[in-house]
């Protein structure tokens, strides 16, 4: 079947716009998961900051690097996970506010603020242990 040129060019800018709204920071998505109270998983962190600072995030908010917040790839915004890293034992409580490419083979990224609460900031890297509490 043959579709009229002035029909592709009408049609072809509509298509193109809502293409470009629903692909996002990171591209298209799933919709966000609504992880279960109480849910756990383990995995490598890493924290981000100083070029961030004072952008948006995915959820719209502007990113404070000295907030306690978080990036996850699916986590429905507003829910709050405490995250343990292994190596110190020692947690902090954040929010989900923003997402990051899951290529990055990482369950979350952290605040510097929170990267700081429990030594993350030197290594960079981490195992931590999620445990969602809301």
């Amino acid at each position: 079947m043959r579709v009229p040129r002035p029909l592709l060019r009408a049609v072809f800018p509509l298509l193109a716009l809502g293409l470009a709204a629903c692909a996002g920071r990171y591209g298209w998505r799933p919709p966000a998961d609504a992880p279960g109270p109480k849910q756990v998983s383990e995995g490598v962190a890493s924290w981000y900051g100083p070029g961030f600072h004072g952008k948006p995030t995915a959820s719209g908010e502007k990113f404070d690097q000295e907030a306690l917040t978080a990036a996850h790839p699916s986590w429905k915004f507003g829910t709050k996970v405490r995250v343990t890293l292994l190596s110190t034992g020692k947690s902090v409580v954040v929010r989900i506010n923003d997402r990051f490419p899951a290529y990055k083979k990482r369950v979350i990224d952290l605040s510097r603020a929170a990267a700081a609460a429990i030594g993350l900031i030197g290594p960079g890297t981490g195992r931590v242990r999620l445990e969602v509490i809301g």
